[in-house]
C-alpha cells in the first residue's frame, strides 16, 4: 500500500509541466554580431599627405563655387527713423473720487487688541470712521460689539481708535461717525 502510494505520487510529479512563466524564446538579433569587429586606424597620418576630395555624389545640391556670383542687396533710400507719440495728458484736479456713502451712523467707538474692525455690518464691507481727532478708511473683518449700549456701535483696534479719537490713553470711549460705503 506505502510502495502504491509512493509509485502514484512519483507518477504524479512526473506528469506535471515544468515551472509556468510567460517568458518566451529570445527572438533572433536583427543585428549580425559579426558586423561589430574592430578596425585599425593609423593614429597619424603619412607626412605630406592630401586628403582626397568627395566626388560630386556626395556633394550637397546648394554648394557654391568659384564661378557662382552673389548676390549684393541694393541701396536703401531715406531711412525715417520712428521716435515715440507725443501724449498730452489731462490735468490734474482736485476733488474726490470717493462715491457717497451708502447711509451713516454716529454712535461710541471703543477699543479692543484683537487687531480688527469689528461692527454689526457683513464682512468686506468698506467704512469711513471720522472721529475728534481725524477720520480712517477701513474694512469690517469681524462682527460685532457685544450689545451693553445701544449707543455702542464699533470696535476698533487700539491704534485705530487712538488715532481718531484725538483723546487721552485712559479715555475707553469716544463719539464717530461711521459712513459705509
Amino acid at each position: 500500500m506505502v510502495a502504491g502510494a509512493a509509485l502514484t505520487a512519483a507518477l504524479a510529479l512526473a506528469a506535471l509541466p515544468g515551472i509556468a512563466g510567460s517568458a518566451g524564446p529570445t527572438p533572433v538579433s536583427a543585428i549580425d554580431p559579426a558586423a561589430f569587429q574592430s578596425i585599425q586606424v593609423q593614429a597619424f597620418a603619412a607626412a605630406g599627405g592630401t586628403a582626397a576630395r568627395l566626388d560630386s555624389a556626395y556633394a550637397s545640391a546648394g554648394r557654391g563655387d568659384s564661378r557662382m556670383s552673389f548676390t549684393e542687396p541694393g541701396e536703401t533710400g531715406t531711412v525715417r527713423i520712428l521716435s515715440r507719440p507725443r501724449v498730452v495728458l489731462p490735468a490734474a484736479h482736485s476733488g474726490s473720487a470717493l462715491r457717497p456713502p451708502r447711509y451713516r451712523l454716529s454712535g461710541y467707538a471703543t477699543f479692543y487688541g484683537n487687531g480688527t474692525t469689528a461692527m454689526r455690518l457683513p464682512r468686506g464691507t468698506t467704512i469711513v470712521v471720522c472721529g475728534g481727532g481725524g477720520c480712517l478708511e477701513r474694512v469690517t473683518s469681524d462682527y460685532g460689539p457685544v450689545l451693553s449700549s445701544k449707543n455702542r456701535i464699533i470696535d476698533l483696534y487700539t491704534p485705530d481708535f487712538f488715532a481718531i479719537c484725538g483723546c487721552p490713553s485712559f479715555t475707553g470711549t469716544t463719539w464717530v461717525t461711521v459712513s459705509v460705503y
